[in-house]
């Protein structure tokens, strides 16, 4: 038997004013987008900002439904909305933020599985990474320099 050792680097910022200035704007983009969620079942805000190579920003934020799961996180949101708006485009990062309305998060909060499948697409297809930021409400802010640091065992269509 062989074993593998995969390991990643993430950056942490100590908050949003850590961050160079366009990533800062990025992020409050991000923290606006979340508070208009449609967040009525989890009580669970999110929002995203992503930042494409024309210097446009795309917003998304979570969007639910009473019919579960036909929601929608708001990493997909804003990256098929980049997709269908502005094929071809290069996406260079991702500001993602995360408000709970029970609860003061603190921690921070990364895309899930699904979104980050979404995004590693994306990734793949545009052959350079895609920078994701993601924080809580407060406090640290997270860097991975690539979807990759996030999933390193990506599932993309070369093995279709």
């Amino acid at each position: 038997m062989k074993k593998i050792k995969i390991e990643t680097e993430l950056e942490v910022y100590d908050s949003v004013s850590s961050l160079p200035s366009e990533l800062k704007d990025l992020m409050h983009k991000a923290q606006k987008a979340r508070e208009n969620a449609y967040a009525p079942y989890s009580l669970f805000k999110v929002g995203a900002a992503l930042l494409l190579e024309t210097g446009e920003v795309i917003i998304g934020n979570n969007q639910e439904n009473a019919a579960f799961p036909s929601g929608l996180c708001a990493e997909r949101v804003a990256v098929y909305h980049a997709g269908a708006t502005y094929p071809g485009k290069t996406i260079k990062a991702l500001a993602l933020t995360a408000r709970s309305l029970n609860h003061e998060v603190r921690t921070p909060t990364p895309p899930c599985g699904a979104c980050r499948q979404a995004l590693a697409e994306y990734e793949v297809k545009q052959q350079t990474p895609i920078s994701v930021y993601f924080m809580g409400e407060t406090g640290n802010v997270v860097k991975a320099a690539s979807v990759k640091d996030l999933l390193p065992l990506i599932f993309d269509s070369s093995y279709l």
